[in-house]
Formats: structure tokens, C-alpha cells, sequence
């Protein structure tokens, strides 16, 4: 891989092909980078990520703009613009929109997840 420079302009979002009211640019892929892959999410208003799991990847997510709310530890907690969230293999984790505009996450998946 050599290195990827990308212009604001040129990242592109698209529906998330898991979860509805997501939209995810694909900065790093698994056949760009293959240990990590790197996004961005756009979580709409009232939408949710549901609790789930990941095996073996880990998760680590930058809380670029917005309001809302993570389950981390077997609790829901609110989190903002500036938090940061690790989340290892296997370790419940789910996100929701709780603020009026939208939760843009910057996230990390070792080994990627697309």
C-alpha cells in the first residue's frame, strides 16, 4: 500500500449495509491496509447501533461531533464531541443518537471489518 491522502470533497458516504439511519465512508479497507480498516460514521437522530459484539476485532472510536449515548460495561453511558471509546474483541458495545443534529464517529477496526 502506498500512502492514501484523502480530500475532504472525496470521502464518500453511503448507507451502511447493516444498520438503517448510518451512513459510512470506507476510508481503509481490508484490501487497501489489511490489519486495520478506518471509517467514518454518520448516525442519524434518534437511531441506534445496537448492543453487539465483535470476534476478533476490536473497535476504537473517536467521538467527532455530536451527542448520544454508548453501552460500555453493561451500562449506558452519555457521551459527547471530544470522548473516546475502546472497545476489545468480544466486548458489548452499541451506540445511539441522542443530540438533534448528527453523531459523526471516526473509528478504527483491527482486523478490519470491510
Amino acid at each position: 500500500m502506498h500512502t492514501k491522502f484523502l480530500k475532504k470533497d472525496n470521502i464518500v458516504f453511503e448507507e451502511h449495509p447493516k444498520y438503517t439511519g448510518v451512513r459510512i465512508a470506507k476510508l481503509i479497507t481490508l484490501q487497501e491496509a489489511g490489519p486495520i480498516g478506518v471509517s467514518i460514521l454518520e448516525i442519524a437522530t434518534d437511531t441506534t447501533i445496537p448492543v453487539h459484539t465483535h470476534a476478533p476485532n476490536i473497535d476504537s472510536i473517536y467521538i467527532l461531533a455530536g451527542n448520544g449515548e454508548a453501552f460500555l460495561n453493561g451500562v449506558w453511558q452519555p457521551i459527547e464531541h471530544g470522548d473516546y471509546i475502546f472497545a476489545p474483541a468480544l466486548e458489548e458495545h452499541g451506540i445511539k443518537n441522542t443530540g438533534e443534529g448528527l453523531l459523526k464517529l471516526f473509528v478504527v477496526h483491527s482486523p478490519p471489518l470491510f
